[in-house]
């Protein structure tokens, strides 16, 4: 087989099976890497993302225990596993060799790398209400607001601007519930409070600009072999709705975005999802199904997608069926729960008469695995016990100084590291309650007997017993009188604008306006 066409993943002497090599240009059909903890997953993912680079595929990945940024260094043969990886080449015919492969960090707190952001109108409802966790009805009121947004012209760039119109939308909630349907105090105060949940744990680093351009994750060096794109994720993971719903919001930007390419010969961009069950735990089934709508089509963007996860009952079978090359780590069965999880594994290999695939799941060592990649027409590839090749560059994480200075050299140095704060809904929605309060002031009429004593006479005239209520005293609600002619003035907008026309993708992220 071509070296040019597939990746070299592992084979073995004996005990083990024929060489096991993913094709290119089945690389956009997904995938799936499993095992229990310490099996060898790391380091199969590492030799995955080494091998589509080297083709020239460029690759995102989350680096969530911080040892994938040796993939900037090379290996050395002054490492302790060099002696190891040494044996393990020879035993499959391997020449081993080290070398770096070209980096480019990113970390939504913008500390390991060049800072990552999504503006919230880009984030859209759906996503925003999994990683909030909101209920129903809480949901629907989000929804209400993203559209009051899109229909009034308030752009929606950070949480500051998603907090300002949630404020709006409770102090004018008879006003849009007219038009939009019930909106709640309740719900949106709920709303609120979960945000500033999220602004205490840092997610507010997360949202703003200058936002990320897609086209950033899809660079080649220029020896033409694909920039891998690697996320810290180590911190992110103290808050793992946030990581799953970033990559989540990242993996349905690339669908609405990217282009129908079809089967290409390769891969445009390879995503890798570490700690899969993370994304679908807990989610709304809802969710899950728009998740599956996007993992089948995406292919056809040219994107493939790695999950990565301790047991393979982690993905929901509707995705698991669509992952069509696998390497399947060891699986302890200590429990009756794992015993059927790893009969349940077994059984999505295709046979292979040498051996139970059930017991070659339980029983391979660290750096070994049961392979099935797709074969030459699609079909999945027979069941191996396959021993994973090592890879070329440094296993673990690299130094602070070296991880500056790739930072510094990167094509992407300064283009992200300063935030842009522009007008938007914040500013747009605070010029509006000034422009009321100068409405106001005109027509309200100012008092002309502000003596105390007069005062006290006017209402005497309407007490005693009778049935006249006092006169309200004149200029005495200004402060009213505003927020009514902010209310009047935006009840007569409320539908009268025709804006741009905002169109949401499956996951509800906005990907086109006209």
């Amino acid at each position: 087989m071509d070296a040019a066409e597939s990746i070299f993943v592992g084979g073995g002497g004996e005990g083990y099976g024929s060489p096991q090599s993913l094709l290119l240009r089945f690389g956009n059909r997904h995938g799936l890497i499993a095992g229990a903890t310490g099996t060898g997953k790391t380091v199969t993912l590492q030799v995955l993302a080494e091998g589509f680079s080297a083709a020239g595929v460029p690759v995102f990945l989350a680096d969530v225990k911080g040892d994938l940024a040796g993939l900037a260094e090379a290996g050395s043969e002054a490492a302790k596993t060099h002696e190891g990886f040494a044996k393990r080449a020879a035993l499959m015919g391997l020449e081993l060799s080290y070398r770096p492969f070209p980096v480019t960090f990113w970390d939504v707190f913008g500390q390991k790398g060049h800072p990552v952001r999504a503006t919230v109108a880009e984030m859209g409802p759906l996503l925003l209400s999994r990683l909030l966790d909101l209920t129903e009805a809480q949901e629907g009121v989000l929804n209400v607001a993203f559209r009051l947004a899109d229909d009034e012209g308030l752009a929606l760039l950070d949480l500051k601007d998603l907090q300002a119109l949630l404020t709006f939308l409770g102090e004018h909630a008879s006003e849009v519930s007219a038009r939009y349907g019930l909106v709640s105090s309740t719900s949106v105060g709920a709303i609120q409070r979960r945000l500033l949940v999220l602004e205490n744990e840092g997610g507010a680093s997360l949202f703003g600009e200058p936002a990320l351009d897609l086209s950033d994750l899809m660079l080649v060096d220029g020896s033409g072999a694909g920039r891998i794109n690697i996320l810290a994720a180590d911190r992110l993971m103290n808050s793992p709705r946030l990581y799953a719903t970033f990559l989540l919001w990242l993996l349905s930007e690339l669908f609405e975005t990217l282009p129908e390419v079809g089967d290409p010969d390769r891969p445009k961009l390879v995503f890798f999802f570490d700690e899969a069950h993370l994304l679908f735990r807990d989610a709304p089934k809802a969710l899950v199904a728009k998740v599956e709508q996007v993992a089948r089509l995406i292919r056809s963007k040219g994107v493939g997608v790695y999950f990565i996860s301790q047991n393979p009952a982690d993905v929901p079978d509707a995705i698991l069926g669509q992952l069509g090359n696998r390497v399947q780590h060891a699986l302890r069965a200590f429990t009756a729960k794992d015993q059927k999880d790893l009969a349940k594994a077994a059984e999505t290999y295709r046979p292979n008469p040498r051996f139970k695939i059930d017991e070659a799941i339980r029983d391979v060592g660290t750096g070994e695995a049961v392979t099935s990649f797709l074969e030459a027409k699609g079909a999945p590839g027979i069941a191996e016990r396959t021993l994973v090749r090592p890879p070329s560059s440094r296993l673990g994480p690299i130094e602070d100084a070296s991880r500056a200075g790739i930072i510094a050299g990167s094509p992407l140095a300064g283009k992200y590291d300063q935030s842009v704060d522009r007008e938007s809904a914040w500013e747009m929605l605070k010029a509006r309650e000034a422009k009321a309060a100068e409405e106001a002031a005109r027509t309200v009429p100012q008092t002309t007997d502000a003596s105390p004593e007069r005062d006290y006479r006017n209402a005497r005239r309407y007490d005693g017993g009778s049935n006249h209520p006092a006169p309200k005293r004149s200029g005495s609600s200004r402060s009213d009188s505003v927020g009514e002619a902010f209310a009047k003035s935006f009840a007569r907008q409320l539908g009268t604008k025709t804006g741009q026309a905002v169109v949401r993708g499956i996951l509800g992220s906005l990907f086109k306006s006209r």
